[in-house]
């Protein structure tokens, strides 16, 4: 097996090639190499527009398209894709904070505030205290990933991955922070029930507080006609996320792997629905028993993303925090030599998963978050089996 500084080496010369190809994509869609049909935005456009709307006195329009798109390319320039807004209120709160700068400074705020973020927590979960640590750590291709098409995914991997930290430790803090991922819910399904199973009464309490907190703070900034609208957009969001409008490579559950290999719509409902619910199983199992953190806290994360009915290839971003306590808990349940061979394997597939799965018609993101439950399930098992 090679040793830290091979692998310290190896992520060197990842990491400078990612940003070398990180910078070429970013002159390209400046129209910096070859002429563009049409201009190109990222992500946060979407965010930006919402709270520039919000600023304006109008937070209902966030979900009008017609309204939040003219938002949008005010933003940028005219002519852009539209991208889509069907965050709850209570992320209006961040956006519209965000909006009060101008638009590329708050694209570089907001990313590299959350990136910053997210590497204080994965530190810590490592238990790392050197900067060396910060290679392999960026070296993740999905870093590149959330940063380049403008996401939120630093944000709910640390949010996620400081309550699992804290959560034996400072459970009102942990509770806190889990309430606070109420922005993006779909990552927070399985959180309560892992708190119920483990005794946690205290965190799923602020938890719940917290979540209850950020969308009063919303209803009384953004008023009920907000809340009115999400509702309303997000019930006719089937039309973008089920319909292959994103296209389904760029999917990381079974609902997305299904759909991309040709099964009906129906089908792949019942499937992930079918996931969600042998999730909320393990997880509950996994916590009730008490087992070590590291164990517990990989499980939780790697599992939320096979719950989650909707998950893109940045949200790998929760896939990282799995690995990282997988690696954490070399220590408890030490992993086999093919084991961490496989775990580099996930890291090198995660370069480009979309590409990959529109290369090979195969389903790449699911397969990497499959492989990674698998993964920290088998720990789990290996240390009960052990500890018997």
């Amino acid at each position: 097996m090679p040793d830290r500084k091979r692998i310290s080496i190896a992520c060197g010369l990842l990491l400078a090639i990612e940003i070398a190809i990180f910078m070429f994509m970013a002159a390209g869609t400046r129209g910096l190499i070859v002429p563009l049909p049409h201009p190109i935005s990222t992500d946060f456009v979407s965010f930006y527009a919402a709270g520039s709307l919000a600023d304006a006195g109008a937070p209902q329009l966030a979900y009008d398209k017609i309204e939040h798109y003219g938002a949008e390319e005010r933003a940028t320039q005219a002519g852009i894709e539209y991208n889509f807004f069907y965050y709850p209120p209570t992320f209006l709160l961040l956006c519209a904070a965000f909006a009060q700068a101008p638009y590329l400074m708050a694209f570089l705020l907001f990313e590299g505030a959350t990136l910053l973020l997210y590497l204080f927590v994965a530190r810590h979960i490592l238990g790392e205290r050197g900067w060396a640590i910060l290679v392999p750590l960026l070296a993740f291709p999905p870093v590149f990933w959330n940063f380049g098409v403008g996401q939120n995914a630093f944000l709910t991997a640390a949010l996620f991955g400081a309550g699992t930290l804290y959560i034996d430790r400072r459970p009102l803090f942990a509770g806190m922070l889990f309430g606070a991922l109420c922005y993006k819910p779909q990552f927070g399904l399985l959180i309560p029930i892992a708190l119920a199973a483990g005794g946690h009464w205290r965190a799923f309490v602020a938890a719940l507080v917290s979540a209850v907190v950020l969308c009063l703070l919303s209803l009384a900034g953004f008023g009920w006609e907000t809340w009115r609208d999400f509702i309303t957009a997000l019930s006719a969001s089937s039309t973008v996320y089920a319909t292959g409008r994103i296209p389904f490579t760029g999917y990381i559950n079974a609902f997305g792997a299904l759909r991309l290999l040709g099964v009906t719509q129906s089908v792949a409902y019942a499937v992930q629905i079918g996931a969600t619910l042998t999730a909320a199983a393990v997880v509950a199992m996994v916590w009730r028993r008490r087992l070590p953190l590291p164990i517990r806290a990989a499980s939780l994360a790697s599992w939320a993303l096979l719950a989650a009915p909707l998950a893109l290839f940045y949200d790998l971003m929760l896939g990282a925090v799995a690995a990282l306590w997988l690696i954490r808990g070399d220590g408890t349940a030490r992993l086999a030599d093919w084991e961490k061979i496989a775990l580099s394997g996930l890291f090198l597939l995660s370069l480009s998963p979309r590409t990959l799965a529109e290369a090979w018609h195969l389903p790449v993101g699911p397969f990497i978050a499959l492989a990674l439950t698998a993964m920290v399930t088998a720990q789990g098992w290996r240390y009960e089996a052990v500890h018997r």
